[in-house]
């Protein structure tokens, strides 16, 4: 095989591909068709839905003489030193390549969420986190860090990031998402498959497409997002990590949508993904999603015809592990039930994949470092950089922020002294370790409390729990309202504890009823607010809660989405001043924590009126954020009379940010559109821009955003996007409630259709003064 054709690295990729599928046998084909999860347990145990009673039993000596398309979690699997899986990892990938007549090794993908999902990596902020950043270079540098690490220990995919769009956030992975809004989550979701894909990973968006909108905010729910919604607010995110990402690889997501499981949706996974958006990479299940349209879809009887419906709609590669695409296919094949060509078709994708990557070469080496460091200064600099980034300033009416360095604090809370507190479900320590009792986390997670007393050595600083973090138990409010009256300020830290599957009150799994604080955390916090004493509330959460019940009643209010293992100096570091804070919201705080769903992105008979005696107001918007400095906005240019653009043009508006506060800070100037008059309902508001400035004290920028109307582009009547004349309103402002600038614009002409060639971010230009 040294000589054959497809082993020379001068022919074109489809050259070499095409002549090696003509030498294979079908069970060889189907092999680079499904993954393997060495390890994964079929007992009950296991870190995945179903795991236990769809993990078929197989002989790895004999599977492996066919060849093998992937291995699932070498390190996600169960706690292993980097060094020594980077190693039983090469092994692994040796023994694969001299079992095959070819010599072709796996392809090996992990999770990264927020980060390497293995024992001893980094635990970056989770995505949500990435969104109150409103940093997308920063997020693409994280993404790089993360692609290094994986390709250091033998790892070619990423499943990541997460684009779904947060529509309730009652869904247990919102935590996962980068927010509410479809250009905030395209934006900084594309920044880090730039960053993942640069490191020579291959990225693999999900959840495609719909997941976040499941009814009743229950995982894997139907979705019930309409046409339009579809169009507009789910799918947006995806196609700009494809163009402008580079994304190589897609998973299909586990929901149905109008009585058709996403994992057998031609429509969704051939057409729409690969005919209009000209996609070339391969489409992977999510775990078990191929044999879920038999026992929970219940659309195939058998697993033939399972693999048929999977197949014949787009799906290339079966995840985790071999069920549906092994012996059952093959038989459906030989018997003439399924198309030898779909085989042929995810195959030929597969081994193109593996060809870019270089695992046809015949000098592939696989890697065995000596030693592996996960978790360098470096990586810890950039998760430190990207949690203070990310840290929200809700509230501070009257000034209690920053805390004097010598006052007497009372901390209270259940997620003040637990170092887990600050990671989201895709953490390792979160994710694998509650399997593993007694194995420690692996990495230095400072928590809230032990980062306090070092931000300020010389505060007196006592702590009580006060109640567990969903217990029903108020057996500690006692003692919590005696701590806290002895003190000049109580700092109550509340919030989640990630977990997956009803294990946590966040995470894949663990939705809620309502977005009330867990377990009796909202009595606690009423009782300490009786004191009398100031309370600064600290939310270390993997979503919004209803914060309404305190309004006006609380010294300060901070929040922090799982800002990993430096989150706790990155919050403390908020709390004495040492930072100042920047986060933004990337979905809106409620008042009440009933009368979901509600999102930001509302038409108007979604916003607040006279017809309904329920107030769905916000109690601070998307976009929100407070400062320890102040800002003015100078010399805007775009106001004044209406300006006349045709349906393919373009329009500047510019302002002059000035720091005029005595320190140092960050404003994050947003550009929103609203459409007044169109064919079909619109958002009142939604966010097509965004620029961070950080400025020094007294120093000014100005921005630019250069609009063009192919950002006004929305989903018609008869399904066509489209550009339509009429009234447009740009809006600059600092949250989508807070307008400070309006510029009014009349678009002229034909309505004009927009195709995938169509701009989908607006352009920005920054000139410091």
């Amino acid at each position: 095989m040294t000589t054959a054709p497809w082993r020379d690295r001068a022919l074109p990729a489809a050259a070499r591909v095409d002549d090696l599928l003509s030498r294979m046998t079908l069970e060889e084909r189907t092999a680079q068709l499904y993954g393997v999860w060495v390890g994964a347990a079929t007992d009950g145990g296991g870190v995945a839905p179903h795991q236990h009673d769809m993990t078929a039993d197989y002989e790895w000596d004999d599977l492996i003489t066919r060849g093998l398309g992937q291995l699932t979690r070498p390190f996600g699997t169960a706690p292993v030193d980097p060094a020594t899986g980077a190693r039983a990892l090469a092994a692994a990938q040796r023994r694969i390549a001299a079992a095959g007549r070819f010599g072709i090794p796996a392809l090996a993908h992990e999770e990264c969420l927020a980060g390497f999902t293995a024992w001893r990596a980094t635990a970056y902020p989770v995505p949500l986190a990435w969104g109150a950043a409103f940093d997308p270079p920063l997020v693409e540098e994280m993404g790089a860090a993360i692609g290094r690490d994986l390709r250091a220990v033998g790892v070619h995919q990423g499943l990541a990031p997460v684009l779904d769009v947060v529509r309730d956030p009652r869904w247990g992975r919102v935590e996962e998402t980068i927010g509410e809004d479809p250009y905030l989550v395209a934006t900084v979701g594309t920044a880090y498959v730039r960053g993942l894909e640069s490191a020579g990973v291959v990225a693999t968006l999900k959840h495609f497409a719909g997941y976040a909108s499941s009814a009743g905010a229950r995982n894997l729910a139907p979705v019930r997002a309409g046409t339009r919604e579809f169009a507009d607010v789910t799918l947006p995110p995806f196609e700009m990590a494809l163009r402008e990402g580079g994304a190589r690889s897609v998973m299909a997501a586990y929901t149905e949508r109008d009585g058709v499981p996403a994992s057998a949706d031609p429509e969704l996974l051939t057409r729409l993904l690969r005919e209009e958006w000209g996609f070339t990479g391969t489409v992977v299940a999510d775990y078990f999603g191929i044999g879920f349209l038999q026992t929970l879809h219940r659309v195939a009887g058998t697993p033939a015809e399972t693999a048929h419906l999977a197949l014949e709609a787009g799906i290339d590669v079966e995840l985790p592990t071999v069920k549906h695409y092994g012996e059952a296919l093959v038989a459906a094949v030989r018997a003439g039930e399924i198309p030898e060509e779909l085989v042929d078709r995810a195959a030929r994708r597969v081994l193109l994949q593996k060809c870019e990557l270089g695992l046809l070469d015949e000098d592939w080496q696989p890697q065995h470092p000596e030693s592996v460091d996960l978790d360098p200064a470096a990586n810890r600099a950039l998760a430190r950089r990207l949690a203070e980034e990310s840290v929200v300033l809700l509230d501070n009416p009257d000034g209690l922020l920053p805390l004097a360095p010598d006052t007497r604090i009372a901390v209270v809370g259940p997620r003040a002294a637990d170092a887990l507190a600050m990671l989201g479900c895709y953490s390792f320590p979160s994710h694998v370790l509650p399997h593993h009792p007694g194995v420690e986390p692996g990495i230095e997670i400072p928590t809230l409390l032990e980062s306090l007393r070092t931000e300020l050595p010389d505060a007196k600083v006592t702590f009580t729990e006060g109640c567990p973090v969903s217990d029903p138990d108020p057996s500690g409010f006692t003692e919590a309202i005696a701590r806290a009256s002895e003190a000049d300020v109580c700092v109550a830290v509340l919030g989640d504890r990630a977990g997956l599957f009803g294990r946590g009150t966040s995470g894949e799994g663990c939705d809620v009823a309502d977005l009330t604080l867990p377990g009796v955390q909202s009595e606690l916090l009423d009782a300490l607010v009786a004191t009398g004493v100031p309370v600064v509330l600290v939310l270390l959460t993997g979503r919004p809660y209803a914060l309404g019940r305190w309004h006006g009643r609380l010294g300060a209010v901070v929040q922090a989405f799982f800002p990993g293992e430096e989150g706790g100096p990155a919050v403390t570091g908020v709390l004495s001043g040492r930072l100042n804070p920047s986060g933004r919201l990337p979905v809106s705080v409620p008042r009440v924590p009933g009368g979901q769903p509600w999102t930001y992105l509302q038409p108007p008979l979604g916003l607040a009126g006279e017809v309904s005696s329920l107030d769905p107001t916000p109690l601070y918007a998307f976009g929100h954020g407070r400062s320890y400095t102040s800002f003015t906005w100078e010399d805007f240019t775009g106001g004044g009379p209406e300006t006349e653009i045709g349906t393919d043009g373009s329009y500047d508006l510019s302002v002059t940010v000035r720091n005029t506060g005595p320190r140092p800070g960050t404003e994050v100037v947003q550009l929103y559109l609203h459409d007044p008059v169109a064919s079909v309902t619109r958002p009142d508001v939604r966010l097509i821009g965004y620029q961070r400035l950080d400025l020094a004290d007294g120093e000014s920028a100005r921005v630019t955003f250069r609009f063009h109307t192919d950002l006004s582009a929305f989903t018609d009547r008869a399904g066509r996007r489209v550009v339509e004349p009429g009234e447009l309103e740009l809006r600059l402002g600092t949250s989508s409630a807070l307008v400070r600038e309006t510029a009014r614009l009349r678009l002229t002409g034909p309505v004009r259709e927009v195709g995938a060639d169509r701009r989908l971010r607006c352009g920005t230009e920054v000139v410091r003064n």
